[in-house]
């Protein structure tokens, strides 16, 4: 047996990896600007986070949600505090799209609707009803297509008077589109999104998976825009790499018993990971790093060459070139050992660094691209 391949890959076999630095089995060290999707939160291989999971393992590992786990609940705590959202409840899962199929599910408990509207370039996922959210045909199986979800334009608040209507049950919007470049919203846009839900009674889907954990200088980017979802989905940086992920439910969203559920959601190796990303965030100040940190990337970058569009919300940047990126991005790797990301827009470099990431390193990026670009 082997591994099916289903995915691009770079010839180069990580071993060991430290703040923002990977190394390979040659002993050759990469700076990571990248971090597995926007995983690595707080950094490869950080103390704190070593200590918390290895210490939990020493203790249990696993067992059911049929037990009760007191960290889920000290984990809930700690991110209502943190986020801003005391009030609200936490269903603990696994990863960025279980999350998603579970607000789609919430909300058509709660408003008894069928009708998803999603927008142009979103990604929410490669499940069942998650994959069929996101604008991308080439990865939506024929067993996934459904009637249920529409697409409306980004950024259009004109399309969203009769495209959320009576028989929406949700609507779901990432914080950025991470997948589609770093394409940010408009605050007008979520803000319209939020009033047309409140009059149609459509539920309010926050899509943070990528976007959340501080990423764009406030622990939620939608925070930007001033609004409050009903329900807000996160992975990706929750766990700095250990699976996990969760939905925000707003208090007028009520559980009841066996409504959702999960083997691995919420188990105690989960819960020491992510709690020791908050401890983290806080301790470090990571939040207001990120928005810092960001723009100083953001103002060194308008000084470069060949660079049409340039999208950033603290350490979350997209950078749009005049050609295809994947000769620049393939330079950076070969000739200066910097990983980076690519985007759906075949011209855009996706910039995703841990928020520990140091100016030092933001520079050697810098100067890596300007030497690439001229």
């Amino acid at each position: 047996m082997k591994p099916f391949d289903v995915y691009s890959v770079f010839d180069i076999a990580i071993v060991k990896a430290s703040g923002s630095r990977l190394w390979d089995d040659a002993g050759n060290s990469y700076l990571d600007l990248y971090g597995g999707h926007a995983v690595i939160s707080i950094g490869h291989s950080h103390p704190h986070y070593i200590q918390r999971v290895a210490g939990q393992l020493q203790q249990i590992g696993f067992y059911s949600n049929s037990v009760k786990i007191g960290l889920q609940e000290k984990l809930a705590e700690k991110l209502g505090e943190l986020s801003g959202y005391p009030d609200y409840d936490l269903f603990l899962c696994n990863s960025g799209a279980e999350a998603n199929e579970n607000a789609f599910k919430l909300a058509s408990f709660h408003n008894g609707r069928e009708k998803i509207v999603a927008f142009q370039g979103s990604f929410h996922g490669r499940t069942s009803l998650a994959v069929s959210a996101t604008d991308n045909p080439q990865i939506v199986a024929p067993v996934n297509e459904n009637a249920h979800v529409c697409f409306l334009p980004w950024n259009s608040i004109e399309a969203l008077e009769h495209g959320i209507d009576a028989d929406t049950s949700a609507v779901i919007v990432e914080g950025i589109q991470g997948v589609a470049g770093a394409r940010i919203p408009s605050v007008a846009f979520l803000q319209a999104i939020e009033r047309r839900c409140r009059a149609t009674g459509a539920m309010l889907i926050l899509d943070e998976v990528q976007s959340g954990y501080g990423r764009s200088g406030k622990f939620f980017a939608h925070q930007h825009a001033g609004i409050k979802p009903d329900i807000i989905t996160v992975a990706k940086g929750m766990g700095n790499g250990f699976p996990v992920a969760g939905v925000l439910i707003g208090p007028h969203i009520q559980a009841r018993k066996e409504m959702l559920g999960t083997t691995f959601g919420g188990n105690y190796l989960a819960c020491a990971a992510a709690q020791a990303v908050l401890d983290v965030i806080d301790q470090e100040a990571l939040i207001e790093a990120a928005a810092e940190k960001g723009r100083y990337l953001h103002n060194e970058l308008l000084k470069l060459p060949r660079i049409r569009d340039l999208r950033s919300q603290g350490l979350m940047t997209g950078i749009e070139l005049f050609e295809p990126a994947a000769g620049v991005r393939s330079t950076l790797l070969k000739e200066h050992r910097i990983f980076t990301g690519s985007a759906s827009e075949k011209h855009t470099i996706r910039i995703l660094p841990s928020l520990t990431i140091s100016y030092e390193d933001l520079d050697v990026f810098i100067h890596a691209l300007n030497h690439t670009l001229n």
